[in-house]
């Protein structure tokens, strides 16, 4: 049995290598949807239908849990897949569940009341989708209380990552920081909520300052992962070699990929 990592385009391959380290015996096949990337700039009910019909397209490969390494996908539709539309033997989780708990200090099972928290201005980069969504606040608000949230939607970066072009995505980058410094001076945490900013980790560190804590997804939800394998042996599985997805170019996305993970990747067409 396969475990699935869908993202829009590739910024979940970041994820796909943390968890594959962290779990090297279980078989995982990864989905990407490049021929509609990037999902930030749609609205929730387009999110939806095309995340809806990527996990279908997972499961008839295999895959009876999905993880759904793409933030927009995760806090635009994940809720309304789990409430309406996921059956009851398939499981489909979201990646910000993990950066929510290692933020407010408590396990997503803790039901008891709001809380203070060490970090009290957090900032949030994502895709116009997920800002817009409000999902990170609204967790958060759930958990924690006096967390002072500003968020900054990285316009372009997604779109400059996918097609290599590193320069303007750093460029990008520390426009977005300055004008989330211009709204928040002095963050003491950021989010770099999507699965894509890792590869531009470097970048907002510097941009940043070394004192603020920037928490990414990707060692987080392979930790997560190993923890609910563990409590739920039956969706652990093994095979052949990882299978790789796309509904893109073959070749142009496989050697996208082979870029990020710096090992051969080969995508196959769906």
């Amino acid at each position: 049995m396969a475990v699935g990592i869908f993202d829009s385009g590739l910024g979940g391959l970041t994820v796909l290598d943390a968890v594959s380290k962290r779990l090297p015996d279980q078989y995982f096949v990864y989905f990407g949807d490049n021929a509609h990337a990037p999902y930030g700039v749609r609205d929730a009910d387009d999110v939806f239908d095309l995340t809806t019909k990527a996990v279908a397209r997972m499961w008839d490969a295999g895959c009876d849990l999905v993880i759904l390494a793409c933030n927009t996908a995760s806090a635009a539709a994940l809720r309304r897949m789990q409430e309406s539309w996921v059956p009851t033997d398939k499981r489909v989780l979201g990646v910000f569940v993990p950066l929510i708990e290692a933020l407010t200090e408590r396990s997503w099972g803790d039901n008891s009341p709001p809380r203070e928290v060490s970090v009290k201005h957090v900032a949030l980069f994502a895709t116009p989708a997920t800002v817009a969504s409000r999902a990170f606040q609204r967790e958060l608000a759930f958990r924690a209380i006096g967390v002072d949230v500003e968020a900054q939607a990285c316009g372009g970066v997604v779109d400059a990552i996918e097609e290599g072009d590193v320069i303007l995505a750093e460029a990008l980058v520390r426009s977005h920081v300055d004008a989330l410094k211009r709204k928040m001076p002095n963050p003491e945490a950021v989010i770099l909520g999507c699965t894509h900013y890792p590869i531009m980790r470097s970048t907002f560190q510097e941009a940043l300052g070394v004192d603020v804590k920037v928490y990414s997804q990707a060692n987080l939800v392979a930790d997560a992962l190993a923890d609910y394998l563990e409590r739920h042996p039956s969706m652990k599985g093994k095979g052949a070699d990882n299978l790789f997805l796309t509904t893109g170019d073959t070749r142009k996305v496989s050697d996208r990929a082979t870029q990020f993970l710096r090992r051969r990747i080969d995508f196959q067409s769906v």
